[in-house]
Protein backbone atom coordinates (compact mmCIF):
# COMPACT_ATOMS: atom_id res chain seq x y z
CA UNK A 1 0.00 0.00 0.00
CA UNK A 2 1.14 3.51 -0.83
CA UNK A 3 0.46 6.31 1.63
CA UNK A 4 -0.36 9.84 0.49
CA UNK A 5 -0.90 13.14 2.23
CA UNK A 6 -2.55 16.37 1.24
CA UNK A 7 -0.99 19.35 -0.48
CA UNK A 8 -4.17 21.44 -0.30
CA UNK A 9 -2.45 24.79 0.26
CA UNK A 10 -4.04 27.97 -1.06
CA UNK A 11 -0.87 29.96 -0.36
CA UNK A 12 1.36 28.74 -3.18
CA UNK A 13 4.44 30.19 -1.48
CA UNK A 14 4.11 27.47 1.19
CA UNK A 15 4.05 24.57 -1.27
CA UNK A 16 7.83 24.04 -1.56
CA UNK A 17 8.28 23.71 2.21
CA UNK A 18 5.28 21.40 2.57
CA UNK A 19 6.27 19.02 -0.22
CA UNK A 20 9.79 18.79 1.21
CA UNK A 21 8.26 17.89 4.58
CA UNK A 22 6.10 15.17 3.03
CA UNK A 23 9.00 13.71 1.07
CA UNK A 24 11.28 13.74 4.12
CA UNK A 25 8.59 12.03 6.21
CA UNK A 26 8.45 9.22 3.66
CA UNK A 27 5.05 9.71 2.06
CA UNK A 28 4.61 8.12 -1.36
CA UNK A 29 2.40 10.84 -2.78
CA UNK A 30 1.40 14.48 -2.40
CA UNK A 31 -2.17 15.23 -3.42
CA UNK A 32 -3.62 18.53 -4.62
CA UNK A 33 -7.30 19.30 -5.15
CA UNK A 34 -9.27 21.73 -7.26
CA UNK A 35 -10.93 23.62 -4.41
CA UNK A 36 -9.81 27.21 -3.90
CA UNK A 37 -7.04 27.26 -6.49
CA UNK A 38 -5.82 25.50 -9.60
CA UNK A 39 -4.55 22.01 -8.66
CA UNK A 40 -1.83 21.99 -11.30
CA UNK A 41 -0.01 25.11 -10.12
CA UNK A 42 0.76 23.68 -6.70
CA UNK A 43 1.97 20.42 -8.22
CA UNK A 44 4.27 22.29 -10.62
CA UNK A 45 5.91 23.93 -7.62
CA UNK A 46 5.97 20.60 -5.80
CA UNK A 47 7.68 18.93 -8.76
CA UNK A 48 10.37 21.60 -8.76
CA UNK A 49 11.10 21.16 -5.05
CA UNK A 50 11.04 17.35 -4.74
CA UNK A 51 12.82 14.37 -6.24
CA UNK A 52 10.93 11.17 -5.39
CA UNK A 53 7.39 11.74 -4.21
CA UNK A 54 4.52 11.12 -6.64
CA UNK A 55 2.22 14.04 -7.42
CA UNK A 56 -1.51 13.58 -7.94
CA UNK A 57 -4.57 15.74 -8.52
CA UNK A 58 -7.46 14.48 -6.45
CA UNK A 59 -9.25 15.80 -8.20
CA UNK A 60 -9.04 18.07 -11.23
CA UNK A 61 -12.44 18.78 -12.77
CA UNK A 62 -12.57 17.18 -16.20
CA UNK A 63 -15.75 18.74 -17.54
CA UNK A 64 -14.57 22.29 -16.94
CA UNK A 65 -11.93 21.56 -19.58
CA UNK A 66 -11.64 19.55 -22.79
CA UNK A 67 -9.47 16.52 -23.64
CA UNK A 68 -6.90 18.50 -25.63
CA UNK A 69 -6.19 21.16 -23.00
CA UNK A 70 -6.03 18.60 -20.23
CA UNK A 71 -3.83 16.24 -22.26
CA UNK A 72 -1.40 19.14 -22.74
CA UNK A 73 -1.34 20.15 -19.07
CA UNK A 74 -0.95 16.56 -17.91
CA UNK A 75 1.86 15.91 -20.39
CA UNK A 76 3.76 19.01 -19.31
CA UNK A 77 3.53 18.20 -15.62
CA UNK A 78 4.45 14.55 -16.12
CA UNK A 79 7.48 15.52 -18.22
CA UNK A 80 8.55 18.22 -15.76
CA UNK A 81 8.27 15.81 -12.79
CA UNK A 82 10.06 13.05 -14.76
CA UNK A 83 7.14 10.66 -14.74
CA UNK A 84 5.88 11.27 -11.20
CA UNK A 85 2.51 12.80 -12.09
CA UNK A 86 -0.87 11.07 -11.74
CA UNK A 87 -3.85 12.79 -13.33
CA UNK A 88 -6.77 12.32 -10.97
CA UNK A 89 -10.00 13.34 -12.66
CA UNK A 90 -13.53 13.91 -11.43
CA UNK A 91 -16.78 14.96 -13.03
CA UNK A 92 -18.01 17.34 -10.30
CA UNK A 93 -21.80 17.67 -10.16
CA UNK A 94 -24.14 19.28 -12.66
CA UNK A 95 -24.79 22.63 -10.86
CA UNK A 96 -21.06 23.37 -10.65
CA UNK A 97 -20.39 22.45 -14.27
CA UNK A 98 -23.29 24.42 -15.70
CA UNK A 99 -23.54 27.33 -13.23
CA UNK A 100 -19.95 27.79 -12.02
CA UNK A 101 -17.98 26.78 -15.10
CA UNK A 102 -20.68 27.47 -17.74
CA UNK A 103 -19.89 24.21 -19.50
CA UNK A 104 -22.18 21.50 -20.94
CA UNK A 105 -23.43 18.58 -18.86
CA UNK A 106 -24.89 15.33 -20.13
CA UNK A 107 -24.53 11.59 -19.51
CA UNK A 108 -21.55 12.03 -17.13
CA UNK A 109 -20.35 8.41 -17.15
CA UNK A 110 -20.48 8.11 -20.95
CA UNK A 111 -18.92 11.55 -21.37
CA UNK A 112 -16.10 10.73 -18.95
CA UNK A 113 -15.37 7.46 -20.71
CA UNK A 114 -15.05 9.30 -24.00
CA UNK A 115 -13.02 12.12 -22.41
CA UNK A 116 -10.35 9.70 -21.18
CA UNK A 117 -10.28 7.77 -24.46
CA UNK A 118 -9.87 11.06 -26.34
CA UNK A 119 -6.89 12.03 -24.17
CA UNK A 120 -5.33 8.64 -24.79
CA UNK A 121 -5.77 9.11 -28.55
CA UNK A 122 -4.05 12.50 -28.31
CA UNK A 123 -1.18 11.03 -26.32
CA UNK A 124 -0.85 8.19 -28.84
CA UNK A 125 -0.39 10.80 -31.55
CA UNK A 126 2.29 12.61 -29.58
CA UNK A 127 4.22 9.56 -28.40
CA UNK A 128 3.83 7.07 -31.27
CA UNK A 129 3.09 9.27 -34.28
CA UNK A 130 -0.31 7.66 -34.82
CA UNK A 131 -2.59 10.00 -36.84
CA UNK A 132 -5.14 11.78 -34.66
CA UNK A 133 -8.58 10.50 -35.66
CA UNK A 134 -10.81 10.54 -32.61
CA UNK A 135 -14.51 10.94 -33.38
CA UNK A 136 -16.97 10.49 -30.56
CA UNK A 137 -20.40 11.58 -29.46
CA UNK A 138 -19.09 14.34 -27.20
CA UNK A 139 -15.57 15.08 -28.44
CA UNK A 140 -13.86 15.14 -31.82
CA UNK A 141 -10.11 15.58 -32.29
CA UNK A 142 -8.72 15.23 -35.81
CA UNK A 143 -6.04 17.91 -36.16
CA UNK A 144 -2.49 17.80 -34.83
CA UNK A 145 0.48 19.44 -36.54
CA UNK A 146 4.17 19.23 -35.61
CA UNK A 147 4.17 22.77 -34.22
CA UNK A 148 1.70 21.75 -31.50
CA UNK A 149 3.24 18.37 -30.70
CA UNK A 150 5.25 18.27 -27.42
CA UNK A 151 8.95 17.80 -27.93
CA UNK A 152 9.72 15.64 -24.88
CA UNK A 153 8.11 12.17 -25.14
CA UNK A 154 10.55 10.41 -22.79
CA UNK A 155 8.14 9.82 -19.93
CA UNK A 156 5.07 9.04 -21.97
CA UNK A 157 1.52 9.48 -20.82
CA UNK A 158 0.71 10.07 -17.16
CA UNK A 159 -1.38 7.58 -15.25
CA UNK A 160 -5.07 8.51 -15.12
CA UNK A 161 -7.15 7.85 -12.00
CA UNK A 162 -10.87 8.50 -12.07
CA UNK A 163 -12.92 9.59 -9.06
CA UNK A 164 -16.27 7.85 -8.74
CA UNK A 165 -19.08 7.23 -6.27
CA UNK A 166 -21.90 5.71 -8.30
CA UNK A 167 -21.59 2.28 -9.93
CA UNK A 168 -21.69 3.52 -13.54
CA UNK A 169 -18.78 5.95 -13.17
CA UNK A 170 -16.91 3.34 -11.13
CA UNK A 171 -17.35 0.84 -13.94
CA UNK A 172 -15.94 3.40 -16.39
CA UNK A 173 -12.89 3.75 -14.16
CA UNK A 174 -12.31 0.01 -14.29
CA UNK A 175 -12.64 0.01 -18.07
CA UNK A 176 -10.55 3.00 -19.22
CA UNK A 177 -8.56 4.42 -16.27
CA UNK A 178 -5.43 3.25 -14.49
CA UNK A 179 -7.01 3.58 -11.08
CA UNK A 180 -10.04 4.61 -9.05
CA UNK A 181 -10.19 7.45 -6.55
CA UNK A 182 -12.92 6.38 -4.17
CA UNK A 183 -14.70 9.23 -2.42
CA UNK A 184 -14.12 9.92 1.26
CA UNK A 185 -17.91 9.71 1.54
CA UNK A 186 -17.72 5.91 1.36
CA UNK A 187 -18.50 3.30 3.98
CA UNK A 188 -16.92 -0.13 4.17
CA UNK A 189 -20.29 -1.73 3.32
CA UNK A 190 -20.80 0.46 0.23
CA UNK A 191 -17.20 -0.01 -0.88
CA UNK A 192 -17.40 -3.79 -0.77
CA UNK A 193 -20.97 -4.25 -2.01
CA UNK A 194 -21.10 -1.56 -4.72
CA UNK A 195 -17.66 -0.14 -5.56
CA UNK A 196 -15.52 -3.27 -5.87
CA UNK A 197 -18.05 -5.22 -8.00
CA UNK A 198 -18.38 -2.21 -10.34
CA UNK A 199 -14.58 -2.06 -10.72
CA UNK A 200 -14.54 -5.73 -11.64
CA UNK A 201 -17.23 -5.25 -14.29
CA UNK A 202 -15.18 -2.47 -15.88
CA UNK A 203 -11.97 -4.48 -15.77
CA UNK A 204 -13.74 -7.43 -17.37
CA UNK A 205 -14.94 -5.22 -20.23
CA UNK A 206 -11.37 -4.13 -20.87
CA UNK A 207 -9.89 -7.61 -20.47
CA UNK A 208 -7.77 -6.49 -17.54
CA UNK A 209 -7.15 -7.89 -14.07
CA UNK A 210 -7.21 -6.23 -10.67
CA UNK A 211 -3.40 -6.27 -10.70
CA UNK A 212 -3.51 -3.77 -13.59
CA UNK A 213 -5.51 -1.28 -11.55
CA UNK A 214 -4.94 0.87 -8.46
CA UNK A 215 -7.58 1.79 -5.89
CA UNK A 216 -6.99 4.84 -3.75
CA UNK A 217 -9.22 6.28 -1.07
CA UNK A 218 -9.11 9.11 1.46
CA UNK A 219 -10.23 8.00 4.90
CA UNK A 220 -11.79 10.26 7.51
CA UNK A 221 -9.89 10.00 10.79
CA UNK A 222 -11.29 11.24 14.10
CA UNK A 223 -8.65 11.39 16.79
CA UNK A 224 -6.84 13.82 19.08
CA UNK A 225 -4.16 14.16 21.71
CA UNK A 226 -6.73 15.07 24.38
CA UNK A 227 -10.49 15.24 24.87
CA UNK A 228 -10.78 18.78 23.56
CA UNK A 229 -8.89 18.11 20.36
CA UNK A 230 -10.72 14.80 19.89
CA UNK A 231 -14.07 16.59 20.03
CA UNK A 232 -12.82 19.26 17.64
CA UNK A 233 -11.77 16.52 15.22
CA UNK A 234 -15.13 14.79 15.61
CA UNK A 235 -17.03 18.01 14.96
CA UNK A 236 -15.05 18.79 11.82
CA UNK A 237 -15.54 15.31 10.38
CA UNK A 238 -19.27 15.15 11.12
CA UNK A 239 -19.74 18.48 9.34
CA UNK A 240 -17.78 17.19 6.36
CA UNK A 241 -19.83 14.00 6.19
CA UNK A 242 -23.03 16.04 6.44
CA UNK A 243 -21.86 18.34 3.65
CA UNK A 244 -21.21 15.42 1.30
CA UNK A 245 -24.41 13.70 2.41
CA UNK A 246 -26.47 16.68 1.28
CA UNK A 247 -25.49 16.00 -2.35
CA UNK A 248 -28.24 14.07 -4.21
CA UNK A 249 -25.64 12.26 -6.35
CA UNK A 250 -24.29 10.58 -3.21
CA UNK A 251 -27.65 9.41 -1.88
CA UNK A 252 -26.92 5.82 -2.88
CA UNK A 253 -24.22 5.53 -0.23
CA UNK A 254 -26.68 6.41 2.52
CA UNK A 255 -29.41 4.22 1.03
CA UNK A 256 -27.10 1.21 1.29
CA UNK A 257 -27.49 1.59 5.06
CA UNK A 258 -31.18 2.52 5.01
CA UNK A 259 -30.38 6.21 5.66
CA UNK A 260 -31.85 7.65 2.48
CA UNK A 261 -34.17 10.06 4.28
CA UNK A 262 -31.16 11.60 6.00
CA UNK A 263 -29.96 12.77 2.61
CA UNK A 264 -33.24 14.59 1.98
CA UNK A 265 -33.01 16.38 5.31
CA UNK A 266 -29.36 17.30 4.84
CA UNK A 267 -30.15 18.67 1.40
CA UNK A 268 -33.01 20.76 2.82
CA UNK A 269 -30.80 22.22 5.54
CA UNK A 270 -28.00 22.95 3.08
CA UNK A 271 -30.35 25.13 1.04
CA UNK A 272 -31.10 27.08 4.22
CA UNK A 273 -27.38 27.48 4.96
CA UNK A 274 -27.69 25.61 8.28
CA UNK A 275 -24.28 23.95 8.03
CA UNK A 276 -23.65 23.55 11.77
CA UNK A 277 -27.05 21.97 12.36
CA UNK A 278 -26.37 19.50 9.56
CA UNK A 279 -23.37 18.14 11.45
CA UNK A 280 -25.49 17.35 14.50
CA UNK A 281 -27.48 14.84 12.42
CA UNK A 282 -24.41 12.63 12.04
CA UNK A 283 -24.70 10.36 15.07
CA UNK A 284 -22.10 7.88 16.33
CA UNK A 285 -23.44 5.02 14.21
CA UNK A 286 -23.16 7.04 11.01
CA UNK A 287 -19.78 8.47 12.01
CA UNK A 288 -18.37 5.00 12.67
CA UNK A 289 -19.57 3.87 9.23
CA UNK A 290 -17.72 6.67 7.44
CA UNK A 291 -14.67 7.30 9.62
CA UNK A 292 -11.95 5.70 11.67
CA UNK A 293 -12.68 6.92 15.19
CA UNK A 294 -9.87 6.02 17.57
CA UNK A 295 -7.32 7.24 20.07
CA UNK A 296 -4.00 8.07 18.38
CA UNK A 297 -2.39 4.74 19.27
CA UNK A 298 -5.34 2.84 17.76
CA UNK A 299 -5.57 4.74 14.48
CA UNK A 300 -3.17 2.50 12.54
CA UNK A 301 -4.76 -0.84 13.56
CA UNK A 302 -8.18 0.63 12.78
CA UNK A 303 -7.06 1.77 9.33
CA UNK A 304 -5.59 -1.65 8.64
CA UNK A 305 -8.80 -3.39 9.68
CA UNK A 306 -10.90 -1.06 7.55
CA UNK A 307 -9.05 -1.05 4.24
CA UNK A 308 -5.81 -3.00 4.42
CA UNK A 309 -7.04 -5.79 2.16
CA UNK A 310 -8.77 -3.72 -0.52
CA UNK A 311 -6.97 -0.41 -1.15
CA UNK A 312 -3.66 0.22 -2.90
CA UNK A 313 -3.22 3.85 -1.81
CA UNK A 314 -4.64 5.63 1.20
CA UNK A 315 -4.79 9.35 1.88
CA UNK A 316 -4.46 10.14 5.58
CA UNK A 317 -4.64 13.56 7.17
CA UNK A 318 -4.11 13.73 10.91
CA UNK A 319 -5.18 16.57 13.24
CA UNK A 320 -2.60 19.27 13.77
CA UNK A 321 -2.15 18.50 17.47
CA UNK A 322 -0.71 15.06 16.72
CA UNK A 323 1.41 16.24 13.79
CA UNK A 324 4.49 15.44 15.85
CA UNK A 325 3.46 11.79 15.78
CA UNK A 326 2.88 11.83 12.01
CA UNK A 327 6.18 10.20 11.12
CA UNK A 328 5.62 7.48 13.72
CA UNK A 329 2.13 6.82 12.40
CA UNK A 330 3.49 6.66 8.86
CA UNK A 331 6.10 4.11 9.89
CA UNK A 332 3.44 2.07 11.67
CA UNK A 333 1.23 2.15 8.58
CA UNK A 334 4.11 0.90 6.48
CA UNK A 335 4.83 -1.89 8.95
Amino acid sequence: MKIDSGLMITDLARVPERVRELEAAGYDGAVSAEIANDPFLSLTLAAEHSQRIELMTSIAVAFSRNPMTLAQTAHDLNAFSEGRFILGLGSQIRPHITKRFSMPWSAPAARMREFILAMRAIWDTWYTGKPLEFRGEFYTHTLMTPMFTPSDPRFGAPRVYLAAVGPRMTEVAGEVADGLIAHGFTTDKYFREVTLPAIERGLTKAGRSRQDFAVTCPVFVVTGANERSFEASRSAVTKQIAFYGSTPAYRGVLETHGWGELQSELNRLSKLGQWDEMGTLIDDEILDAFAVVAEPERVVPALKARCGDAIDRVLCTFPADIAGDERGMLEALRA
